[in-house]
């Protein structure tokens, strides 16, 4: 249940504190099952993070990218169905990493690199979109590239959360109908099963808790050491990715 834990922490304190989520939920189910295991756990710790953070949130940004989001998922849901058996979370992790630092190189570079390098120039919008509609998609490891991108729009720290609040519970719940066609087109190979959802049922508390923990923390902490807390475990997100 340490994942459940780290999954509300995630939403509602520091994004990139959900580092172990993807890796310990591999472990325990699997590649494939893990990504459907994950997502319902994922969409409750969205609606925690958009109950408390609502009026703070910025849907200008959720709807620059949207566009591009959906790109990506479309083209990591025909990855996924492709990949069949083969847990498509581990070949495609280590890309997704190399991307990630890639983006923190240029995040902690803009000052040098100029503004259309940045994350909310219309290439940096495309890019960040669609790598963080594959990557949720194929494996639910969409969290360090929104992370880049929302930091380098300089939101203040509950606009962050809640603009990435309103951000996943939108493409999360678009997912289900994806894995559900997933799902019937290869059953031998599910996304879900009961064991899995009952999983899921029994995160569900735990994961309250760490909401509850996360939103605790969140207001004690200065913008800089929030700015730097979420890129440093972005970093280490994306390392875990590629190892």
């Amino acid at each position: 249940m340490l994942t459940a834990l780290f999954v509300g922490f995630s939403k509602t304190g520091i994004p990139g504190a959900g580092v172990l989520v993807v890796p310990l939920m591999a472990t325990a189910f699997g590649g494939r099952l893990s990504v459907g295991a994950l997502l319902p756990m994922l969409i409750m710790g969205d609606c925690f993070a958009m109950l408390w953070y609502r009026k703070h949130a910025k849907l200008d940004h959720v709807w620059k990218l949207a566009p591009w989001v959906i790109v990506g998922m479309l083209l990591g849901s025909v990855l996924l169905w492709a990949l069949g058996e083969r847990p498509g979370k581990d070949l495609l992790n280590p890309i997704i990493g190399w991307l990630v630092l890639a983006m923190l190189a240029v995040n902690l570079g803009r000052r040098w690199f100029g503004e259309r390098f940045a994350p909310h120039s219309p290439g940096g919008v495309r890019v960040c979109g669609s790598l963080a509609g594959f990557s949720t998609t194929v494996s639910n490891a969409g969290g360090p590239v929104m992370t880049i991108y929302l930091q380098g729009m300089g939101l203040a720290k509950e606009q962050m959360m809640g603009t990435n609040g309103w951000y996943f519970f939108i493409f999360n719940l678009l997912k289900i109908p994806i894995y559900v066609v997933i799902y019937f087109l290869a059953p031998q190979n599910p996304i879900w099963t009961g064991h899995t959802l009952l999983f899921d049922l029994m995160a569900f508390p735990v994961i309250a808790v760490g909401a509850v923990l996360g939103r605790q923390l969140l207001p004690r902490m200065n913008q800089r050491a929030f700015d730097f807390t979420i890129l440093f475990l972005a970093a280490v997100a994306a390392i875990k990715l590629i190892v």
